[in-house]
């Protein structure tokens, strides 16, 4: 079965010739100005669509959301920012509201300028009504080098509103305050200021966790609206329910990783503190030598004592109190017996891989998810361009 969009939102997923044929101008509207909130970047780099999405979203509400995909109109100049806002103008007169009230991601190739002649005859075509409901449309339109659409519902408990999630990003994947481009609908009620305070906790333990490349990328951009449709639900059942659709979706792009074949967990427990965990746990995870020891399913726990050792700005972990885990296995300090190396080396060849670490330095924790280093990344990345 197909997954709708909440109630009070529609979509318009179509090709207007920014690189292929592909689908590229994505957008879901609502039927009125809606409560909205947002992440993004804070690269130094970031684009014309993040900068003006900022804006827009100072007053917490928005009509809609455009998505153009193959180009991510980067450091393309006072050009470039022309562009993007001339975007958000035409796609605001379709649905006869004020620029203000559109939100704009962007995503692809760094460094070319949008198409315009190809882009305005886009923003021409667009209906003055749309219908289309089908979320799983907008996950496949925001698509560049993702092999797979991302998408996840959640029912809000409680109540008939749910959570709607899509998501795009498989290289230049370590957000910072954001994440990729993904995209939440809700037809929950929720004032702006409770929103993006609940977005924000939820961003942090999901998004802000996932790691492919160590890359922040220039468009990261996250988005949440709520049209309202289904009234005023329970607060916590509404977070829950935002968590467990962004968690899906964290994990899903771990696991769609550029040239990846294997999913990483690493859980970082009883640490100082929640930035003490994530801190060790994002090392872990983004180390070249444990994804390449992940990817050839060597247990080779040596690597992920040397990640834990390179962050010396913690001068409480003691190397005599760490204990390293893979799976239910403890590699360190126990000494693994034959039978124990045998069991471990076939449960690295699966495809989803457990790394548990606790420092013994508090009872803090942080869960973070990344993805194997094959030679699959190298090659999609080399010939990216061209």
């Amino acid at each position: 079965m197909s997954v709708d969009l909440p109630r009070g939102f529609t979509s318009y997923v179509t090709n207007i010739g920014i690189k292929d044929s592909s689908d590229d101008f994505t957008l879901v509207a609502a039927t009125t100005t809606c409560t909205a909130a947002g992440v993004f970047t804070q690269s130094r780099f970031a684009g014309p669509s993040v900068i003006v999405s900022r804006e827009h979203l100072v007053d917490g509400r928005a009509r809609g959301v455009v998505v153009i995909s193959k180009n991510a109109n980067v450091a393309t100049g006072a050009t470039g920012m022309s562009n993007a806002r001339e975007v958000v103008a035409g796609v605001a007169a379709s649905l006869g509201c004020a620029p203000t009230d559109i939100l704009i991601a962007s995503t692809g190739v760094i460094g070319r300028q949008y198409p315009m002649d190809a882009v305005r005859a886009g923003l021409a075509a667009i209906p003055k009504s749309f219908t289309d409901t089908n979320a799983e449309a907008v996950a496949h339109g925001i698509m560049t080098t993702d092999t797979v659409r991302k998408i996840a519902e959640v029912h809000v408990a409680g109540s008939s509103a749910r959570v709607v999630g899509v998501a795009k990003g498989v290289g230049m994947i370590e957000p910072n305050m954001a994440t990729l481009i993904t995209l939440l609908f809700t037809d929950a009620e929720i004032s702006p200021d409770d929103l993006d305070a609940m977005f924000r906790r939820v961003m942090d333990t999901t998004f802000n966790c996932v790691s492919v490349d160590t890359d922040t990328s220039t468009s990261d951009t996250a988005i949440v609206l709520a049209s309202g449709a289904a009234g005023t639900v329970d607060h916590s059942a509404l977070e829950s329910a935002l968590h467990e659709v962004a968690l899906s979706l964290t994990k899903q792009v771990a696991r769609d990783g550029e040239g990846a074949e294997k999913l990483i967990e690493v859980l970082v427990e009883q640490a100082r503190d929640d930035h003490q965990a994530k801190v060790v746990a994002k090392a872990i995870v983004n180390s070249p030598l444990v994804k390449t020891a992940v990817h050839g399913a060597d247990p080779n726990w040596g690597r992920v004592a040397m990640a834990i050792g390179k962050c010396s700005e913690f001068t409480d972990i003691d190397q005599d109190r760490v204990v390293i885990s893979f799976g239910d296995q403890e590699v360190y300090p126990t000494q693994l017996a034959a039978g124990d190396l045998d069991a471990l080396s076939r449960y690295m060849r699966g495809t989803d891989i457990v790394i548990r670490v606790a420092l013994n330095t508090g009872t803090s924790s942080s869960t973070v998810w990344g993805c194997d280093l094959t030679d699959g990344y190298v090659r999609i990345n080399a010939d990216y361009t061209t």
